[in-house]
């Protein structure tokens, strides 16, 4: 059984841990590096980008979370995860640091303000449609060449400036998504990232 580890540093860490349960994962929260260490992929979850920046620093997780990702662990960030896992952030804090991993551009906080959160139907490459929730959620302004799109907000009236925009992809081992699908009971998200870290080995 694959081991999993959820950043219990901040944000919503007991609704992933639940999800990869659920998806056949030995899901353990990590706040040290000895932790860290003993996992075969890792999730980033939603909070805030920023201070989850920064705490990474604080418990010593910054640079051995780098280092285990570029030498391949597998990874996915939801919301601020995906903030953190990519290699160019617009409108970020100049004392922000990035985990990379993902060779996009994100903008924080896109969709606006925690008023401005809402939920949306997508079609989700390799996962199907899926009940989106976006909550200060970021989008990906742009991506590389080598990075799959995995899903966008679809085309509407009522979609203003997002409609189109990216907000799921996939780049080697590292998954992301702008939206929070372990608050949502459909663990297919989940499940595609734990066939990921099996695939990994």
């Amino acid at each position: 059984m694959s081991v999993i580890g959820v950043l219990a540093l901040q944000g919503d860490v007991r609704e992933h841990l639940v999800a990869l349960a659920e998806a056949d994962a030995l899901a353990r929260p990590i706040r040290r590096p000895e932790e860290l260490a003993e996992v075969d992929g890792v999730v980033l979850p939603g909070g805030e980008s920023t201070t989850i920046s920064r705490l990474l620093a604080t418990f010593d997780l910054l640079e051995p979370l780098r280092a285990r990702i570029k030498e391949g662990m597998p990874a996915y960030g939801s919301c601020a995860g995906m903030i953190l896992l990519a290699d160019r952030v617009l409108d970020g804090r100049p004392d922000q640091h990035q985990l990379g991993g993902l060779d996009i551009v994100v903008r924080r906080n896109a969709f606006g303000r925690q008023v401005d959160s809402f939920e949306a139907e997508l079609d989700f490459t390799d996962v199907g449609e899926v009940h989106a929730v976006f909550i200060r959620a970021p989008w990906v302004e742009a991506a590389g060449d080598d990075v799959e799109v995995l899903a966008r907000v679809p085309e509407s009236e009522d979609a203003g400036e997002a409609a189109g925009r990216i907000v799921a992809v996939r780049q080697g081992h590292v998954l992301a998504t702008s939206f929070h699908p372990e608050l949502t009971g459909d663990g297919r998200v989940h499940r595609l990232f734990v066939d990921m870290v099996r695939s990994a080995g």
